[in-house]
């Protein structure tokens, strides 16, 4: 599925964070709220947007976190909407009532929403406060833009070599246990870690002491640890040349500093690459396919230029 529909404490979220759209006062039809491409973007295209994007998760966009990046992936989401008319993209009623069963099942609804009209309406305006007309917009919508996005894709034909894809290969077959201590500021780190190069039973100590500082990513891939848990790439694979037991001088992580001891370590055999070679080349493809659709999208707002009128 293109989309994930949000649980019901999420769903109460949206409507007490949405109030404040569906308190406004009429708006006007001449009311703008900016411009694309210098066309003028009705401020109802702009709330409609608005929730969109805090009902639904979608593969084009993350969640938002905070008002900014709301207000950003907003504007994004009328972009792609508006590109998507540009070039004819079309949903039919078959793609949208296929989402519409998709979502349905994810919230283990109990009636045939085809057959019995009047829940399914009672189901939309009670957990969604909005009409069926409005939901099924939504819908339609959503599908538009995935279909956009594919379209991207498909256009984009990624070169791959050898290296990468034995690389990607390394990152994941590469596989590495450690215990870390985590601190918010490099000095502490570093005290720390010459502290315990001298005397290695303070680590014990501590961890008794301080056991929500220290954390078990588990026995994972590199490529986990390095896009997981911010592990820089270079320090992950001289983890993985040290003797178990030993510790790493301090080193940045998702959050802060930390410093490392080397619990169990299994190294990717060479020869299963060869197994699984054309794997890992389309794997390679579809993440620079990916990374091409967001370099489509930076290009595509900055031609855009969008204005913001709205406060």
């Amino acid at each position: 599925s293109f989309q994930k529909f949000l649980s019901l404490s999420i769903i109460i979220f949206l409507i007490l964070s949405f109030a404040i759209c569906l308190a406004q006062p009429d708006i006007e039809k001449n009311e703008i709220a900016g411009e694309l491409f210098g066309v003028p973007v009705p401020i109802g295209n702009y709330y409609f947007a608005k929730r969109v994007v805090l009902t639904f998760n979608a593969k084009w966009r993350g969640i938002p976190q905070g008002e900014e990046e709301l207000e950003d992936l907003v504007w994004q989401e009328l972009l792609f909407s508006y590109e998507a008319y540009r070039r004819g993209i079309k949903a039919t009623d078959a793609e949208v009532n296929e989402q519409i069963d998709e979502i349905l099942k994810s919230e283990k609804v109990e009636f045939d929403w085809k057959q019995d009209t009047k829940a399914f309406k009672e189901w939309v305006e009670e957990k969604l406060r909005m009409s069926l007309e409005t939901f099924r917009n939504q819908i339609e919508h959503l599908v538009k833009l995935e279909k956009l996005r594919q379209q991207v894709l498909d256009s984009i034909e990624p070169e791959v070599t050898e290296e990468e894809a034995y690389q990607k290969f390394l990152n994941e077959y590469n596989t590495l246990s450690v215990e870390l201590i985590q601190f918010d500021e490099l000095e502490e780190a570093e005290r720390f870690y010459k502290e315990i190069k001298e005397n290695p039973g303070i680590w014990e100590g501590r961890k008794e002491k301080e056991p929500k500082s220290f954390k078990r990513p588990g026995f994972v891939a590199l490529d986990f640890l390095i896009h997981m848990w911010g592990f820089k790439k270079e320090d992950a694979y001289k983890m993985i040349e040290m003797q178990e037991g030993s510790f790493y001088p301090p080193a940045p992580i998702y959050k802060g500093y930390a410093v490392f001891k080397i619990l169990k370590i299994r190294k990717a055999n060479p020869e299963e690459f060869k197994k699984r070679r054309q794997s890992y080349f389309e794997k390679m493809r579809m993440i620079k396919k990916h990374e091409g659709f967001k370099e489509w999208a930076k290009r595509l707002k900055q031609k855009a230029n969008i204005k913001v009128f709205i406060k």
